[in-house]
């Protein structure tokens, strides 16, 4: 029976023992008893699809997890990690060897974007940066050797949306691996594999858990890639996911549509109410008519997501008089967590970053990155617009 994806967030991949508990179980476990030593050798040859041997390869309630996000997401398999950057990395370095060719969408978190500058190349894969909205400099720099692509589908935080079709291909005319960072976009609005991505990864620290309780990732795609390509990196390098934080990640699973919802009902709302207001430079919002690639976010998602972008006018000093004066709006660098958080990226999240690289990436001395929770919107737009009533623009 085909279920909608918002039922198998709920349902999906559940393996009950024989206690028949409602909740999931968590199997607080990092190794396996065997009924003898030839079950033992076995089992380290095969293991069938209900056998374990180490928390580190493979648990009950990971994988209880990893069933329910590739049912959500529609790829055949998943292997859940001890991270989101668990998952980027090991998205990419699971599937790079040196003398491999990366394209990547310039416009990224800058964690992944310290894996690419700093990690990859030092172990001697080439890595080339584009405009990721631009499909021209995506064609001119896939070579016959590119080996992946890498973008996030919507850019953090300057919230650039990539034409996923396109790029996906580009990548396949000369055979490259097509992986995306979906974070923004969230399993709930995520169209990526009928768009042709080959690994889809995301944070589960972010919306999944939706509430600040624990760090996780996932690596999603084919059956093959997942426990040919990605399982024998993650599980040998040590990045594998919990099984407590697996089984929390499985409880946020339940209600997430309700709450990406919502929070998406409230960003297009705060969106509409601050567009034209006098103290900012700049309003960004996928969802927003005024985005550049509105008709292509509502194309590859039908929603704006839940992330609203502001560029306050004065630059730091106003963006800091903003984000003081914030009484609901909490600062933090999380983001997709049920309270609406925000984060002054230059200083924080992107600023290891030169002042020019940071210009390139459009993130000013203004900017602030604007995760919308569950509270009542008008709340929100009262606190933020009371915010805004106190900075004081340079003259």
């Amino acid at each position: 029976m085909t279920r909608a994806k918002r039922t198998e967030m709920v349902h999906g991949g559940t393996r009950r023992s024989q206690y028949g508990e409602l909740s999931e179980a968590i199997f607080l476990t990092q190794g396996f008893v065997y009924d003898s030593a030839e079950a033992a050798e076995a089992r380290f040859i095969e293991s069938g699809p209900d056998e374990y041997i180490y928390a580190r390869y493979g648990n009950p309630t990971v994988a209880m997890f990893e069933a329910r996000m590739a049912l959500c997401e529609g790829t055949e398999d998943g292997f859940a990690t001890a991270s989101g950057m668990a998952a980027v990395t090991g998205a990419l370095m699971s599937c790079l060897k040196a003398g491999d060719h990366v394209v990547s969408a310039r416009a990224l978190f800058g964690s992944c974007l310290y894996v690419l500058e700093n990690i990859l190349t030092r172990y001697g894969v080439k890595v080339t940066f584009v405009d990721g909205t631009n499909l021209e400099e995506w064609e001119n720099a896939i070579r016959p050797n590119t080996s992946a692509v890498f973008f996030e589908s919507i850019a953090n935080p300057a919230l650039e949306v990539i034409d996923i079709k396109s790029v996906s291909d580009l990548a396949h005319k000369v055979g490259a691996t097509v992986i995306v960072d979906n974070v923004f976009a969230t399993p709930v609005y995520s169209k990526a594999v009928e768009l042709g991505v080959d690994v889809v990864v995301y944070s589960a620290t972010k919306h999944i858990d939706g509430q600040g309780r624990a760090l996780g990732g996932i690596i999603l795609g084919t059956r093959d890639h997942i426990r040919g390509v990605v399982e024998p990196y993650m599980k040998h390098t040590g990045g594998a996911m919990s099984p407590f934080t697996a089984w929390v990640m499985l409880k946020g699973l339940e209600t997430m549509d309700l709450r990406v919802r919502c929070q998406t009902a409230s960003a297009a709302r705060i969106a509409d109410a601050l567009h034209d207001h006098p103290k900012l430079e700049r309003m960004i919002y996928p969802g927003h008519p005024s985005h550049p690639q509105h008709a292509l976010t509502q194309a590859q998602m039908g929603a704006g997501g839940t992330i609203v972008t502001l560029d306050i006018a004065g630059g730091q000093a106003g963006a800091f008089a903003f984000l003081n004066a914030l009484e609901t709006v909490l600062i933090s660098n999380n983001l997709g967590d049920a309270k609406s958080i925000i984060t002054h990226p230059a200083t924080t999240t992107h600023q290891r970053l030169s002042e020019a690289q940071r210009a390139e990436l459009g993130i000013t001395p203004g900017l602030v990155r604007l995760s919308v929770g569950i509270e009542d919107s008008d709340d929100l737009i009262a606190d933020l617009t009371r915010a805004l009533d106190q900075v004081t623009p340079a003259e």
